[in-house]
């Protein structure tokens, strides 16, 4: 018997991302194990942020409330919230953009650091029953398909950009700039997998370029004093 597919049905599907409760954790606490920059408050801050984002069913952005993320997070500062706010998107674990409308709460996007075909694990819905452990074939599929900690040569990275139609020169900034400072987050932290690093350096071109336009259209909102209206339109 078929069943009709609602638009909005389809829409939250593609909504989703495909990202693998567990093994994006352990991508990230691995990343924590050796970043020296984070203290317990960074870490805390950002569980709280993986919480509602898996409450969001994994969405690519989400709007935060900023006295539910303290308290999930047990923050009794502002200022410490903001400031670690601010650190986690410096340090590439998420984007962060402020709001400064009282009736609109901030946006954080997740960068990815763990992807999977299989479906992820939503905390949101209880579990009825015992904790979904994958298959032998699924682990062994997993393994077969890990990621390495960096890229062959260039032309490997510039399969992987094209096959996921991002642009041409992104995957030579990306390949030369990693490539300078030995395959490191900052300089300093081992990558575990170049191809979500390239996820994540996409996200962040596209979130240069979004403000770079707002910038550019603020300038042009701009006046002269010394405009001559004498001049035809």
């Amino acid at each position: 018997m078929k069943t009709n597919v609602t638009s909005s049905a389809v829409e939250r599907s593609q909504e989703k991302q495909k990202v693998n409760y567990i093994y994006h954790l352990n991508a990230v606490f691995a990343l924590f194990s050796k970043d020296n920059r984070l203290n317990p408050t960074h870490i805390s801050l950002y569980l709280a942020f993986f919480q509602i984002w898996n409450y969001n069913r994994f969405r690519d952005s989400f709007h935060v409330n900023r006295e539910d993320v303290m308290k999930l997070s047990k923050i009794g500062s502002k200022s410490t919230y903001h400031r670690c706010t601010k650190e986690l998107h410096n340090y590439s674990y998420l984007i962060y953009k402020p709001s400064h409308n009282p009736f609109k709460g901030s946006t954080i996007k997740m960068l990815i650091f763990e992807t999977t075909s299989g479906q992820a694990l939503d905390l949101a819905i209880p579990n009825q029953g015992q904790a979904l452990v994958p298959s032998n074939k699924h682990i062994q599929t997993l393994e077969n398909s890990y990621k390495l900690p960096k890229p062959k040569s260039e032309r490997q990275v510039l399969d992987f950009f094209k096959k996921e139609n991002w642009p041409e020169i992104e995957a030579q900034k990306f390949y030369n700039h990693y490539q300078s400072i030995g395959w490191k987050i900052g300089g300093k932290i081992k990558i575990e997998n170049w191809q979500a690093s390239a996820k994540n350096w996409i996200l962040k071109s596209e979130e240069l370029k979004t403000e770079k336009q707002v910038s550019q259209n603020q300038d042009n909102l701009k006046t002269s004093k010394n405009k001559n209206y004498n001049q035809p339109l």
